[in-house]
């Protein structure tokens, strides 16, 4: 059910779900949607935890064994570039979606959003100080430049994707990253 509100969010935006929406979307009545969820901010919110459980899933989790610091972000920014190049959502990459749909809104899921966000924000930048701490990034790196580069560059994959055709955004990206980090850039 929250799968197929995802893909609801990742075509038409967060807004768009709704209780009737699913309902409809799955052939069901709307008093069995609303018996699980209650609201439609409930649906929203359970529908944020879902893209951010898939992120954490596909981003973090295959590479969080790995020491902190230069070896994990040079694996994370791998597998973040796969999972905004192709996030298992029709529209692209929701995450990166519904930050720019509630960023500048107030309320429970604008909150629950920045939450997540900041935690993974926060996760880069203490890979980054670790990164620096150890020598592998030079003394005086601006760590939130850092973690701003690189979530830029993997939010820039979906629309030039999707809106420009381009078929090269998963090297792009990657390439862009490695450059924000220092590392050499690889064919």
């Amino acid at each position: 059910m929250l799968r197929a509100a995802a893909e609801i969010a990742s075509l038409e935006g967060l807004d768009s779900v709704t209780i009737g929406r699913l309902a409809d979307r799955l052939g069901m009545s709307k008093a069995g949607v609303i018996g699980q969820f209650r609201s439609k901010e409930k649906l929203q919110l359970e529908t944020v935890e879902l893209v951010l459980d898939d992120f954490r899933t596909r981003v973090w989790q295959p590479v969080r064994h790995l020491g902190a610091g230069l070896p994990r972000l040079s694996a994370v920014c791998a597998a973040w570039v796969r999972y905004a190049a192709d996030p298992g959502y029709p529209g692209g990459c929701l995450l990166t979606q519904v930050t720019y749909d509630y960023d500048g809104r107030t309320g429970p899921v604008h909150d629950r959003i920045a939450e997540g966000r900041s935690r993974w924000r926060d996760t880069l930048g203490h890979d980054v100080d670790t990164a620096v701490a150890a020598g592998d990034l030079p003394a005086g790196t601006d760590t939130p430049q850092v973690v701003y580069g690189l979530e830029s560059l993997a939010a820039g994959i979906t629309p030039a994707r999707l809106f420009h055709g381009d078929t090269r955004t998963e090297e792009w990206a990657l390439r862009g990253m490695h450059a924000v980090l220092g590392l050499p850039l690889t064919d």
